[in-house]
């Protein structure tokens, strides 16, 4: 008995420094997650954390500069961010000449409920020392950039600055005034209420509010840390435009008499609408989504000929990340591809070859968050997932950014957003009232377990990159 006692023992001594040995091998940290707060259901999903990547080991990066670019192999600086290729790896080129990773926060902007403005005075005095003390935190934990939406009035003024975006909203503003024209809210519409879910590139009026939304770039033409400027955001880019324009719309609209005139040039007089094919639906779209692109590059290049054309952020949830033609429409025209990413634990490698594929164009994730469920607030709105806690999305930070940076046409992301909304405020959009998007709460209080685990990667961007790169020679 006594020798039996003994042999258990021994194996119980061999088994488990095994067992830790193979869970401290393994290269995942599990993370439960689930869509909202309604879905009772969560899912387990293996997550790649820096600590767990065979091999990487964490060290010190090159020295950077006041842009947060690297001091390190330096190429033709032109005094703007422009991009470049090299070593087939896409690059953005600071205004000195030296490797730029984005690492931004979309929406740096203090909270505007009446609450959020006390608190905001005891904590800073006003919105300019605001925007200084907080694009110092930002900076502190590896971030380099303000992505859409930024406070810019106040960020360009700073002593010690920090690249930033602009974004215009020329249909969005045109969308306001063809509202009051159909009668407010349409029936058809997606949930930004575009009607029929079409963009109106072809109407007259648009020209108008595109060349008036681009006149107040004009201020930014000479500022060397403006990175880019953005147009509109998530615009309803429906595959089947040809036959909404023709089929929902009146006879005496421009939408209507362009597409009318544009299948009759293509397949004669006599055609029908029983006649469109595929291949039709994909040329017009074509058409159509060049007509707004052609306009607001053409307008943008006018006012500001030194600066980076992002795009007009596209919407994972509506299709655009797989259709073929939207992308290579866009590779014409934008410098970067901006993707707002939802909905998906991490970017797919597949998936994104084939965006470089159709485009030629490096690709920047423009919105992108998850959730904890301890942050207090009911979680109820927004499209990212639901996990337990901040340490949770501090994982899930790693695991979606280690991703990216295995891609060699990912030349950044914009985490969203800055604060989460004060729930109180009713003035706030809906989708974005409720829920722990920020990396500061309403209270301008730090997240600190999910701004550690971002620290991680970001102060770890080049090493990983080279890390990747030289595993795939």
């Amino acid at each position: 008995m006594k020798n039996l006692k003994i042999v258990i023992i021994g194996l119980f001594i061999m088994m488990v420094p095994g067992f830790l040995f193979s869970q401290k091998e393994s290269p995942y940290v599990l993370v439960e997650a689930r869509t909202n707060s309604m879905d009772s259901v969560w899912v387990t999903y293996k997550t790649q954390t820096i600590e767990k990547i065979p091999g990487f080991v964490k060290k010190k990066e090159p020295r950077l500069n006041e842009y947060g670019s690297w001091m390190q192999d330096k190429r033709q600086a032109t005094g703007f961010f422009r991009t470049e290729m090299r070593n087939d790896r896409w690059w953005i080129i600071d205004p000195e000449g030296y490797p730029f990773y984005f690492k931004g926060v979309a929406s740096f902007s203090p909270g505007g409920s009446d609450n959020q403005r006390q608190i905001l005075q005891e904590k800073f005095g006003n919105d300019s020392l605001w925007a200084l003390n907080q694009s110092q935190m930002l900076k502190s934990y590896g971030f380099n950039g303000l992505g859409s939406w930024a406070k810019v009035e106040k960020v360009r003024n700073m002593k010690t600055k920090i690249p930033y975006t602009v974004i215009v909203n020329p249909m969005q503003n045109y969308k306001s005034v063809h509202v009051k024209r159909y009668g407010g809210k349409y029936n058809e519409a997606d949930w930004h209420g575009y009607r029929f879910d079409l963009v109106m590139v072809f109407d007259a009026e648009f020209d108008y509010f595109v060349n008036e939304a681009v006149k107040s770039l004009e201020i930014y033409k000479n500022d060397k840390y403006v990175i880019g400027y953005f147009t509109d955001n998530e615009l309803p880019w429906r595959a089947d435009a040809l036959d909404i324009h023709l089929n929902k719309l009146a006879k005496d609209e421009a939408g209507y008499l362009v597409a009318h005139k544009w299948l009759t040039d293509r397949k004669g007089n006599e055609v029908s609408l029983q006649d469109i094919t595929e291949e039709d639906r994909k040329a017009f779209f074509e058409f159509y989504f060049e007509t707004y692109l052609q306009k607001v590059t053409s307008a943008l290049r006018k006012i500001d000929p030194n600066h980076l054309y992002l795009g007009c952020r596209f919407h994972a949830a509506v299709g655009d990340l797989t259709n073929k033609e939207l992308f290579q429409v866009a590779g014409k025209y934008m410098d970067i591809i901006s993707i707002n990413h939802y909905r998906k634990w991490q970017p797919d490698q597949n998936q994104m070859n084939e965006w470089y594929k159709w485009s030629g164009k490096p690709f920047l994730i423009t919105e992108w968050y998850t959730k904890g469920d301890d942050s207090g607030l009911p979680n109820n709105t927004g499209a990212g997932w639901n996990v337990r806690t901040q340490l949770d999305r501090g994982y899930f930070y790693q695991n979606f950014t280690i991703e990216l940076l295995r891609n060699k046409a990912s030349i950044g992301w914009n985490w969203f957003t800055y604060q989460d909304n004060d729930p109180t405020n009713l003035r706030a959009d809906i989708s974005n009232r409720d829920s722990n998007k920020g990396l500061v709460d309403a209270e301008f209080n730090e997240y600190q377990p999910l701004l550690l685990k971002a620290k991680e990667v970001n102060s770890n961007v080049w090493n990983l990159i080279n890390f990747f790169d030289k595993a795939s020679e």
